[in-house]
């Protein structure tokens, strides 16, 4: 009687739980339906001017732009494909057009139609004198609503010191304030406290599941192809999902749409060649980029066949054409190829990432945008072990399919809806062992594929109040479903699931649904200006994550394992708020902002010691979890004109993560918890063919586990660690300097192209950063010495930390052109 009366009760419960979320929906849409049809004023007769703005030397559109309406105090910013949209009332009005980097466009118009108004920008050039900002009008740091957003030009990025003559898109994103490196040579990014996999990195709005090259020396994005990119910390727009950290949205140039134009560069271990140009000018456009290492091509000339016979290279294509139909139709198709090998004597390992995109842009009136996108994506590694009689292939991959809509509807210049739906299917295979010979002693065998199906909805409204107060809000609703074929194990003690503890397991077929998660995601962000150079933002933001990595490494390795929730693996849901101020001096050519946040991670998962992910068929009985929360202070001073540019920034943090069965039970710090970094960069212009830049970084060294004593196994001392300490030590604080200097050539190349060369030092003060730091026995001082050769004449023998250290000091020199 008592449990059908607790039954009865639940289902109450939850009756109640779905009707209040219903009722909430109901009344969320509705005032956003109320504020998109009464926002606009009856009294006026409005009238819409709306169109694209573009490079006027290239053709390619240009994200952010700002049309600011004088007469009004307010205005529009272009969208992610360089459209804009105004509704006003029936008038005369002054225009402007700005953008960063570009001369501002002003125009006197009458509004008594829709107007159509396409617009090219001209990039500014600057004197060497300080150039002297005249506007009035805040910029948009102080104005737009969205905070703990970094945006970077690819110019900027191009100008910073580069490792091996490699400019690295991610390694210059690790220099912005709360957004942090693994360490040397990694280009995982851990954002506010977040793990790697907790960053969704997007290319054309395909992801991508692993961007190092090199084994995380380099990423896989090619700056001659990227246009722009932005990094969402916190107050994510609700038309982002699927990570509970941070976005990381990338975007492919397009294609010079008035000149056929080639660009590249020579560097020590790779060069570059990129070429794009009209198909049919102003109206299609193409671009391809290549980008290639030659090590192997060097070591075949080697007299070492050992040397000689290796195979290590990595090579990214990006590829892209756009195809203007009529001012209602633009068609883009992308995509990205890239692929690392790396092959020693009897083993190897490649892996890559292959993407495709197919966006199409309809203007269905003035107001109303829409942007349909297909996208493939498939990461896939492979190892091999060649010697017998053990020879076997390891493959694994993932791929998405992905379908979007996007709408976007001006109601006016205080109100902009955006809506829209996402569905995508995704397919694991974690791994397939395949014997390479008749004589091997490897057997063929394979995990169970899993498959995945992720829908999600969202509506959001940025709406401008008053002149002081705008907010934007929103709410993204996701659901995710395994579906079938599968498998689910069924344990004798749930709490404590062991592989002897399987009793059963439960079989499905093709399509059947073995588990359902869904959830609301309320996203929320406000701003009050103080003054036309100051203001005050807020946000809140709830994410949900519906696969991760299963993997015992912080650093991100090539075969890491992703996995998708499940039956015992629930969705990580992230909640954040934030809170920032905002100001600019000196007529907007200095921007200051302050942010503090604190976030709350719930089912963030940990391996139990000596698991190992990577060969589990059942990794519910490796993992186990908890919460998880961090919270931080962010600072950041940059200068965005004149001469001498840059910033500086400093993030002051802590993360902690709680989880049952780790440390006791006891809070502890992640691998990539460091609470204090500094980084300044600077660029100056000397003249017009020399400028000098600089880096210097500071880093509190990651959190370490340190062994409490030692103990003796076979003759061998092995370290001892107390599970009631994990990650209690740190590894020396991290810091560099990296400096660099380009220098124009004075003649045009061949008489129409311009060279430039780069000379950059990475590390100039050479110093010693730890890789990774172990303990193990020395002998005589040295740890290479083989503990059991009986040729050494043991003097001396210790326990101590013997740490690895990547580079000293790294000289490089480049040459770029571009005709």
């Amino acid at each position: 009687m008592v449990e059908t009366q607790t039954i009865i009760m639940t289902d109450k419960l939850r009756g109640i739980r779905m009707d209040n979320i219903k009722y909430l929906l109901c009344v969320f849409f509705l005032s956003l339906i109320w504020t998109a049809s009464f926002s606009q004023s009856p009294s006026n007769e409005a009238f819409t001017i709306s169109g694209y703005v573009k490079d006027a030397a290239s053709g390619e559109d240009i994200i952010g732009v700002t049309i600011y309406v004088e007469e009004l105090k307010t205005g529009a910013v272009t969208n992610a494909y360089g459209f804009y949209s105004l509704s006003l009332p029936k008038g005369n009005y002054n225009l402007t057009y700005s953008f960063i980097g570009y001369r501002s466009e002003v125009f006197a118009i009458q509004l008594d139609k829709d107007i159509t108004k396409n617009l090219e920008l001209a990039e500014e050039t600057y004197q060497m004198e300080e150039v002297v900002i005249t506007s009035e009008r805040p910029e948009q740091n102080v104005t737009e609503v969205k905070m703990s957003t970094e945006k970077l030009k690819i110019e900027r990025i191009k100008s910073m010191p580069a490792l091996f003559g490699e400019v690295d898109v991610l390694r210059s994103v690790q220099l912005l304030p709360g957004i942090q490196s693994a360490g040397e040579g990694t280009t995982g990014l851990f954002v506010r406290g977040g793990s790697a996999d907790q960053t969704l990195l997007q290319m054309d709005e395909a992801p991508i599941y692993n961007p190092s090259h090199f084994l995380g020396f380099f990423s896989v994005f090619n700056p001659d192809a990227i246009k722009d990119l932005e990094v969402y910390k916190g107050g994510i727009p609700a038309k982002y999902g699927g990570r509970i950290s941070s976005i990381m949205d990338i975007r492919m140039k397009e294609g010079n749409m008035k000149k056929f134009t080639a660009s590249g560069g020579i560097g020590l271990i790779s060069s570059r060649l990129t070429l794009e140009g009209p198909i049919a000018k102003d109206r299609a456009s193409f671009i391809v980029s290549a980008r290639r290492t030659y090590v192997d091509q060097f070591a075949r000339f080697a007299r070492d066949t050992s040397i000689r016979d290796n195979r290590v290279y990595f090579y990214d294509l990006n590829a892209k054409v756009n195809y203007k139909l009529n001012d209602n139709n633009k068609f883009f198709l992308s995509g990205y190829f890239g692929r690392d090998v790396l092959n020693l004597d009897d083993a190897g390992i490649n892996w890559g990432n292959k993407t495709g995109t197919f966006r199409w842009n309809h203007l269905f009136n003035k107001r109303l945008f829409l942007n349909t996108t297909l996208i493939y994506s498939n990461f896939d590694y492979a190892f091999e072990i060649t010697a017998d009689p053990d020879s076997f292939d390891w493959v694994a991959n993932l791929q998405e399919y992905n379908g979007k809509l996007d709408f976007t509807y001006f109601v006016n210049p205080k109100s902009q809806v955006d809506f829209g739906y996402q569905a995508l299917y995704r397919r694991f295979e974690p791994a397939a062992f395949k014997p390479r010979g008749k004589n091997s002693n490897i057997e063929a065998f394979s995990f169970d594929k899993q498959y995945a199906f992720e829908q999600a909805a969202y509506i959001s409204n940025q709406l401008k109040i008053s002149d002081k107060f705008s907010m934007e809000y929103g709410l993204r609703w996701s659901i995710f479903q395994n579906i079938g074929p599968g498998s689910v194990f069924k344990y004798r003690d749930l709490e404590n699931r062991t592989l002897d503890g399987i009793i059963d397991t439960v079989k499905y077929a093709r399509n059947k649904v073995l588990k359902t998660y869904h959830g609301a995601e309320p996203r929320l962000g406000m701003r009050y200006l103080l003054d036309s150079e100051s203001s005050l933002k807020a946000s809140y933001n709830r994410t949900r994550q519906y696969l991760q990595i299963a993997s015992n490494s912080t650093a991100g390795l090539p075969i890491d394992r992703w996995i998708p929730s499940d039956t015992y693996i629930k969705p990580q849901v992230s909640d954040q708020v934030a809170l920032g101020y905002f100001r600019n001096f000196n007529e907007n050519a200095f921007e200051f902002s302050a942010e503090i946040y604190y976030k709350w991670m719930q089912n963030q998962i940990d391996f139990k010691d000596g698991a190992d992910p990577l060969l589990s068929r059942a990794l519910e009985t490796e993992i186990l979890t908890g919460k998880g929360w961090s919270y931080g202070l962010e600072l950041m001073l940059r200068k965005n004109f004149g001469r001498t540019t840059g910033w500086l920034s400093y993030t002051i943090s802590n993360t902690r993560r709680e989880v049952a069965g780790i440390n006791g039970g006891k809070p502890y710090r992640p691998r990539y918890d460091r609470p204090h970094d500094i980084s300044l960069v600077i660029n100056h212009e000397i003249n017009d063919r020399l400028s000098l830049s600089g880096n210097w970084v500071y880093q509190t060294g990651s959190a370490i586990s340190i062994p409490k004593g030692k103990y003796n196994l076979e003759g061998k001392s092995i370290a001892y660690y107390d599970p009631l300490d994990r990650n209690g030590g740190r590894m020396p604080a991290y810091h560099r300097m990296d400096l660099s200097i380009t220098l124009k050539q004075r003649k045009k190349l061949f008489g129409v192209g311009q060279g430039s060369w780069n000379f950059s030092i990475y590390n100039a003060y050479m110093k010693k950063n730890p890789w990774t730091i172990s303990y193990k026995e020395v002998i005589n001082g040295n740890p290479k010495i083989d503990v059991d050769d009986p040729k050494v004449a043991v003097r001396t023998r210790e326990f101590r930390s013997v740490s690895t250290y990547l580079f000293r000091i790294v000289p490089s020199i480049s040459y770029n052109f571009k005709f």
